[in-house]
């Protein structure tokens, strides 16, 4: 069972990054969330260290040994109760895991249904699954203090928040009026599975008002 691995990054994939260590290059499999901020775990010698959580991958004819990446051990522990989940395997969950992990523990603690099916792979009946399962069980990750990278990599593209922004403007709302509007929906929530759904959340969080 490999616990921990370190070595240095030659290759970054879309879903996983390759190490090497003493000539044997390993490739380890990342979150979404710490692949796209992983320039910040990298140090001056360009090498990089994960926790790692090690399975096998069974099909009919071989079975293939995965290493799955995380930067602390907090991500892991999280990672092994989102799969403890009906259904959510750690394939599954490696996609899901897309954005902060207090953001996910938030929502599944205030049983926040829409913005867990926002997350890759999770439908209706799973969101449910996943509330049904965990709340109640993981609020100490909903306490992880983000960092800015963190909240920087978990934020939606540009193109998709300028869109929304050009669309408010054709509503004759002002460019800095539009822009407070997207900016304020993606600090309350940070995924969303396209421009129509970032602007009805606009929308409800200006009838509240």
């Amino acid at each position: 069972m490999i616990a921990r691995i370190g070595g240095k990054l030659i290759e970054k994939r879309k879903h996983s990054v390759v190490l090497e260590n003493h000539g044997i290059a390993y490739e380890v499999f990342l979150p979404t969330i710490t692949l796209s901020a992983i320039e910040n775990f990298i140090d001056q010698d360009g090498c990089i260290r994960f926790i790692t959580y090690h399975y096998h991958h069974l099909e009919p004819s071989r079975s293939t040994p995965v290493l799955i990446g995380f930067t602390n051990e907090i991500e892991k522990e999280f990672f092994e109760e989102f799969i403890t989940v009906s259904g959510i395997g750690p394939k599954a969950a490696l996609r899901a895991l897309n954005t902060s992990i207090t953001a996910i523990a938030r929502a599944i603690d205030q049983a926040d249904a829409s913005f867990l099916r926002s997350l890759p792979g999770i439908g209706p009946q799973r969101a449910k699954e996943i509330i049904a399962k965990l709340q109640g069980k993981i609020g100490k990750f909903g306490l992880i203090q983000e960092s800015k990278s963190a909240a920087t990599a978990a934020a939606l593209p540009k193109d998709v928040m300028d869109e929304a922004v050009d669309i408010l403007m054709q509503l004759q709302y002002k460019k800095n009026e539009a822009k407070e509007m997207v900016q304020e929906a993606v600090k309350k929530q940070s995924q969303f599975r396209d421009v129509e759904e970032l602007l009805n959340f606009v929308y409800k969080q200006k009838i509240k008002h």
